[in-house]
């Protein structure tokens, strides 16, 4: 008589396979996550330059009432190609413009540097999420993986402000973020 016949393994392989991944996953999926479990969306806005769309804006934070003096995310969903240059550059550009005063050479030099580290050429659908730590600096996530990490707090309060200060460029945009609009 034949011995009986046992299942083919595979179903069972890919399925141990599968629930060793889950771990995996989970961490690539989470991302920015991790740091701000309990965020909610605070509000949400689009960016555009020109009758062009630039982005979509979302603010997450814990609490309602967002300011530097506990962490937040940002993330930037952009509608269009931009160079990372383009991005340093504007970056730059509108810290220069809030702060009043130029920034002096090694501090523009470093932060250049940190900010070619930490973006990327975007397309359209490209993500990118700064996560704001007060006294620690930020974290940036692109298509919610992490991407580099700036631990300098000056910097952060600096670069966040690009939208979160009252000398914003698009205070329409800075109202919704922060859930102020109508």
């Amino acid at each position: 008589m034949a011995a009986p016949q046992r299942p083919p393994l595979r179903p069972t392989v890919l399925l141990l396979l599968l629930l060793a991944s889950l771990p995996v996953l989970a961490n690539t999926q989470s991302g920015w996550r991790e740091r701000l479990p309990q965020a909610s969306l605070i509000g949400s806005g689009d960016f555009s330059w020109f009758g062009f769309s630039v982005y979509n804006a979302k603010l997450w934070s814990p609490e309602r009432r967002v300011d530097f003096s506990q962490p937040f995310a940002l993330e930037l969903t952009y509608r269009r190609s931009i160079s990372r240059e383009t991005l340093v550059d504007t970056s730059l550009d509108e810290i220069r413009r809030i702060n009043g005063e130029p920034l002096d050479r090694e501090q523009q030099q470093d932060w250049a540097q940190q900010m070619r580290q930490a973006f990327v050429d975007v397309q359209d659908g490209t993500r990118i999420t700064g996560v704001f730590l007060p006294d620690e600096g930020c974290r940036f996530y692109v298509d919610g993986k992490l991407q580099h990490v700036i631990d300098d707090p000056e910097f952060a309060r600096a670069f966040f402000s690009i939208w979160l200060d009252p000398q914003t460029r698009s205070p329409k945009l800075r109202a919704a973020l922060l859930g102020l609009a109508q």
